[in-house]
């Protein structure tokens, strides 16, 4: 068993993992949404090393059976309502073997010509899937890219920011004064996270207030932040505005807020990385008006557009700042197509020299489920996230705490925070459904997101009738 595994032991191992996943999916449901075994238990059901002799495929499938699928968090079980979703879909998966059987390495495109070229070629498609603006358009000064993240795209974005609001100073001399970024209170740690590494330091972030009624960034305290520090000698590098916050789903201001960034020469980056995919469909792209006026978007494709972790679609309306930026050339990777400066080398557009080719899942789902499909998809996830809410407020034991125009629902028990809390506690115990908590102007709200592809009307009526029947035991208690 110690030799290579060869193409027709392969072939047979592969229908055997393919059935495997398959089966996995199909008995999702039955399953418990999460484990309910301690801290420890996989580390201790394991070997303390490795076997002297290789095993057959069957022997690892078999422990893949009783020591990790049961230990593990379901993202893609029909009752998981927690956080955002992370889903996957048989054509993703499919994409992504094909992209592990050919072992590219596409850091360059003279490394793989057709992963370059085909990662191009979907970010514009892409781009014209959302209606995205021209310029972010590769046949432009712009394009688009695959990050693994959409923290890199915004730690990427802060970097090429630094760049400019340095007119190139911070390449060779780092950060030699003090720059800022700017994001809504309600905007994600990545962007503190990206700040820091970068080397702004964790006050290199000033939070903006939000409305309390919609939870969007105010214009008018974001300009007032801007002028504060421009008069403290402190230097505007990049505002972080969000299409879909993490807590509710609010939608920052983008066109007062890029009127701003254009009067003071800050990079606005628009972070969609959850709602970026309702734009597919045509009647929900109004939560992007203003996009013209950002230097840089991002969503994530791996959240609500049916492509397996990780791909994040990341675009810029002018590559050769990103590049400018980024880009570093050692000897070993000198070559006659990117001397010629007919291609692009995705190296110099993200963190890592490495890269996977990405594109082949991204390219496998928009060609299997084709627009009308992922727009049926967001309408499913919207229609469902409607049903729920309609539930919700028709039960004076409980209130909606945010506006929910996707596929998230915040809502809480009138009764307080404690009750709240003890009911997420009591649902997420059966095992049926998860759901997740955040905070509402301070008040402890539950969070049920909707983007399964297995999720439907069945599956929101029981996180429904599970909640309705904790409630009645905690309020009547």
């Amino acid at each position: 068993m110690a030799e290579h595994m060869d193409p027709e032991e392969f072939r047979r191992a592969g229908y055997a993992v393919v059935d495997w996943i398959a089966d996995y999916w199909a008995t999702l449901g039955q399953r418990p949404v999460t484990s309910q075994d301690p801290p420890g238990a996989v580390t201790a059901a394991l070997p303390t090393g490795p076997t002297e002799r290789g095993e057959p495929v069957e022997a690892v499938l078999a422990d893949l059976d009783s020591l990790i699928a049961p230990r593990l968090t379901h993202w893609q079980h029909p009752g998981f309502f927690g956080y955002f979703p992370a889903n996957t879909s048989g054509p993703s998966v499919l994409g992504d073997l094909v992209s592990s059987g050919l072992g590219v390495q596409g850091m360059l495109w003279a490394t793989g010509p057709a992963c370059t070229e085909l990662e191009t070629v979907t970010l514009d498609w892409l781009a014209g899937l959302l209606d995205l603006p021209e310029r972010f358009r590769s046949t432009g000064p712009g394009g688009g890219v695959i990050q693994d993240s959409a923290s890199s795209a915004t730690l990427v974005a802060t970097l090429a920011a630094l760049h400019r609001a340095s007119k190139g100073r911070w390449r060779v001399d780092g950060i030699d004064r003090r720059y800022r970024a700017y994001t809504s209170t309600q905007g994600h740690s990545s962007i503190e996270k990206a700040a820091r590494i970068a080397g702004l330091g964790a006050d290199g972030v000033r939070p903006i207030d939000v409305d309390p009624g919609t939870q969007a960034m105010e214009p008018a305290a974001l300009r007032a932040a801007i002028e504060a520090d421009r008069a403290a000698g402190v230097i505007p590098a990049i505002v972080v505005a969000t299409i879909g916050t993490t807590s509710t789903t609010a939608v920052d201001p983008l066109p007062e807020i890029g009127a701003i960034c254009a009067e003071y020469g800050v990079w606005l980056h628009v972070d969609a990385a959850y709602a970026g995919a309702a734009a597919v469909c045509p009647e929900l792209r109004w939560s992007h008006a203003g996009l013209e006026g950002a230097d840089s978007y991002c969503f994530d494709p791996h959240k609500w557009l049916l492509t397996g972790f990780d791909c994040d679609a990341f675009w810029v309306a002018d590559r050769g700042e990103l590049i400018e930026a980024l880009t570093v050339m050692p000897e070993f990777l000198r070559n006659a197509a990117t001397e010629s400066g007919a291609v692009l080398d995705y190296r110099d557009w993200q963190v890592p020299l490495g890269r996977r080719f990405r594109a082949l899942k991204l390219w496998f789902v928009l060609r299997w489920y084709g627009v009308e499909g992922l727009r049926a998809h967001i309408r499913s996830g919207v229609a469902l996230a409607d049903r729920f809410a309609a539930r919700v407020a028709a039960d004076d034991r409980f209130e909606l705490a945010a506006a929910h125009p996707f596929s998230l629902v915040c809502f809480r028990l009138r009764a307080g925070d404690e009750a709240s809390a003890e009911l997420l506690r009591r649902v997420n115990d059966t095992g049926r459904v998860h759901l997740t908590h955040t905070r509402v102007a301070g008040r402890y709200t539950l969070r049920l997101a909707v983007g399964s592809p297995l999720t439907t009307e069945t599956h929101v009526d029981e996180a429904w009738d599970l909640l309705a029947a904790a409630a009645g035991e905690l309020v009547a208690g």
